[in-house]
């Protein structure tokens, strides 16, 4: 089922103005949360991974970092869990309350990702379903 251009048009429109909006009202709380996560554990800030878009289209999806560095080390891509021992403490309490998926907003922003419609889901992932 195709939609037409005056509903994509619509719809990205929507998702510039909210996600817009979103970051500037969040930015203060945004800015708190990079600090935190950048005081309390080492590596980077944002973690990135690539994600299957629309039409399979990849693009890499931003997530304050939430895990450990190596989290992924011995065991290769798995789904998190809940109470995942590789969460840091204030990646705990980001994934408690969905904070850690606040940088999509940007994804939004950049046209990779939309603010309503399907979860884009890892490569690795998609290949199993």
């Amino acid at each position: 089922m195709s939609t037409s251009p005056i509903t994509r048009a619509t719809k990205r429109a929507m998702d510039l103005a909210v996600a817009g909006a979103a970051l500037i009202l969040l930015a203060p709380l945004m800015a708190a949360l990079a600090a935190a996560v950048k005081l309390t554990s080492r590596g980077p800030v944002f973690y990135r991974q690539g994600r299957a878009g629309l039409g399979g289209r990849t693009f890499q999806m931003l997530k304050f970092r939430s895990m450990r560095i190596d989290a992924e080390q011995q065991t290769g891509p798995v789904w998190a869990v809940r109470d995942d021992d590789r969460c840091t403490p204030i990646g705990r309490f980001m994934r408690r309350w969905s904070l850690d998926e606040l940088p999509q907003l940007f994804n939004v922003l950049a046209g990779d990702m939309s603010l309503v419609g399907p979860r884009p889901e890892r490569g690795v992932f998609v290949e199993k379903f």
